[in-house]
């Protein structure tokens, strides 16, 4: 956790807690994702899921905005890069498209009352290609997902809240800060092996039907369902105790 990145920052939410903070770090520029950002990343994300310690990562944004999209200098950056053969220029382009893919994951969010959110990309001339319209049909509905990415229009928290684009909506900045550590703190304190499965039930379950999520989650179970996390489980259930549980 020692390395230093440029376009975030990571912070343990205190020494015994499982709980960690990754923080988009670019507050001058409304933490607009840069060309680093993107390699960055998955790398941190990478080195936060080998460490055993951290059970949550809370992800937020430095200063008054949690993220301003793509920077604009990455844009020109990308657009500059056309010389030579056109064929090879396409296929160079197509490669940066998909490593930029690669960094971005659907995350659960929440937000404040005075938050807003657009698909901004129409308006810069480009169509999203980092998982916007693949992903926000399936929360809002295709026809809200066209009308939004169609117009770029602002919409706010509540709006976003309504639409399920976000879980929550708290009334202000502290609110929100220590309302998510309190939902952190509560998952972080859970059997991780019972919350890892959930997890990736449920992202399955998402893209198959019924019987194919069942098929999954029936095999994930023969795999990890008699471990120590049940054993512990059901003593503390029965010794009326809270659990401990050892880290993955």
């Amino acid at each position: 956790m020692e390395e230093k990145y440029e376009t975030l920052k990571i912070h343990q939410e205190s020494p015994n807690s499982g709980v960690f903070n990754l923080i988009i770090n670019r507050p001058s520029v409304s933490n607009a994702l840069g060309l680093n950002f993107f390699s960055e990343f998955p790398k941190v994300l990478n080195a936060l899921d080998q460490n055993p310690i951290v059970a949550v990562i809370v992800l937020s944004g430095s200063g008054n905005h949690f993220c301003g999209g793509i920077d604009l200098k990455s844009l020109a950056a990308i657009a500059d890069d056309s010389s030579g053969d056109q064929g090879r220029t396409r296929e160079r382009l197509r490669r940066k498209i998909k490593l930029l893919q690669d960094a971005i994951t659907a995350i659960e969010r929440y937000c404040t009352k005075d938050a807003f959110f657009s698909v901004k990309e129409v308006d810069l001339a480009i169509t999203a290609d980092l998982g916007t319209l693949q992903r926000l049909p399936g929360i809002v509905g295709f026809g809200k997902a066209m009308e939004l990415s169609l117009t770029g229009r602002r919409f706010s928290g509540d709006e976003a809240k309504e639409l399920g684009l976000v879980s929550r909506v708290f009334g202000s900045r502290e609110e929100l800060k220590e309302g998510v550590r309190t939902i952190a703190e509560g998952i972080g304190g859970k059997p991780p092996l019972a919350v890892v499965g959930t997890k990736a039930v449920l992202i399955r379950s998402r893209d198959v039907n019924v019987e194919q999520g069942l098929d999954y989650v029936a095999t994930w179970n023969s795999s990890m369902l008699l471990s120590e996390d049940l054993t512990e489980a059901i003593s503390a259930q029965k010794q009326k105790r809270k659990p401990t549980f050892a880290k993955l």
